[in-house]
């Protein structure tokens, strides 16, 4: 089973305009409201791609329900931790005249307690499964409960895949996560560097490998993406369309990539289906669907380069 955790989901209200005007009331052409975090954007793709996973997080309030419920439409298994200091948050994302303002809420406090609650639900898990951890955190919550979770998942003898940067990425590259996913850039900060071809790029992300991850995905976003294992480089295009959408397009790679990693451990296919979902979400309003990364998996071609 793949177990996604998103700490600090979110309804995502977006609001569709042809101009923005500061100080005066502004009507919208469109609205819709969306179920909102990377864990679940990675639930999400992995429902389309008809691979089971449980969302674990937490949720509090009237729009923690409203958002459970909205998770249920998408058919999705969830087993959230109900909190009580606060509100599970509203980000407000306008787009208007080809530009994205995004107002993101702080969300709920987490309690102690409630904290320990989603630990015991990690510590069920056996050795055949994998969690992966992604996206903000409460303010109750350091980035030391990422690498807490890590080291329990680690205990337990099952994987976990962590989409962060910095130096909470780096504190849980001891215990050996299954794939990183850094974009071209966050690496580049990683190693207090700038690049300036592939071959760069590859020395780094084998760097990350010797300090201990299993696999190194690195996206490029119209130079498509690096796959970095300990035996080889593969490198795959990015198929060319317009870009519809900026969100999610990392979550539904990660989706792919460990979906199909989860089946039959090929760094190829795996690959493949993770840049099939990343760009298929780009192309797409909201996150992609089956039929669009079916189209766009077509597109995508992987080479050997080291």
């Amino acid at each position: 089973m793949i177990y996604t955790i998103t700490a600090n989901p979110s309804i995502d209200y977006v609001l569709q305009l042809k101009q923005l005007t500061v100080g005066v009331v502004n009507r919208t052409q469109a609205d819709f409201k969306l179920p909102g975090g990377k864990g679940i954007n990675v639930s999400r793709i992995l429902q389309e791609l008809a691979i089971d996973s449980t969302a674990w997080g937490f949720v509090g309030g009237e729009t923690g329900q409203m958002f459970t419920h909205m998770l249920q439409r998408h058919h999705l298994n969830t087993d959230f931790v109900t909190v009580s200091g606060g509100d599970t948050r509203i980000n407000v994302k306008v787009k208007a005249e080809d530009e994205e303002t995004e107002i993101n809420g702080q969300g709920p406090a987490i309690s102690a307690a409630e904290k320990e609650a989603l630990l015991d639900k990690i510590s069920q898990i056996n050795a055949q499964d994998v969690v992966i951890m992604s996206g903000s955190l409460p303010v109750q919550l350091d980035n030391q409960f990422y690498l807490e979770i890590a080291q329990l998942v680690k205990q337990l003898g099952a994987q976990f895949v962590i989409d962060t940067t910095g130096k909470a990425l780096l504190d849980t590259l001891s215990l050996h996560p299954l794939v990183i996913k850094p974009n071209h850039h966050e690496l580049a900060e990683l190693f207090q560097t700038t690049f300036t071809d592939t071959k760069q790029i590859i020395v780094a992300a084998q760097e990350l490998l010797t300090q201990g991850a299993q696999n190194v995905l690195v996206s490029m976003a119209g130079a498509g993406a690096l796959l970095v294992t300990p035996e080889h480089a593969y490198q795959c295009n990015a198929p060319k369309e317009p870009v519809k959408n900026s969100v999610g397009a990392g979550d539904s790679m990660i989706a792919g990539f460990v979906g199909t990693w989860m089946q039959n451990q090929d760094p190829v296919a795996s690959l493949r289906q993770g840049a099939a979902c990343g760009s298929a979400t780009a192309f797409s309003e909201d996150l992609a669907q089956k039929a669009k990364i079916q189209e766009v998996y077509q597109k995508i071609k992987i080479t050997q380069i080291q």
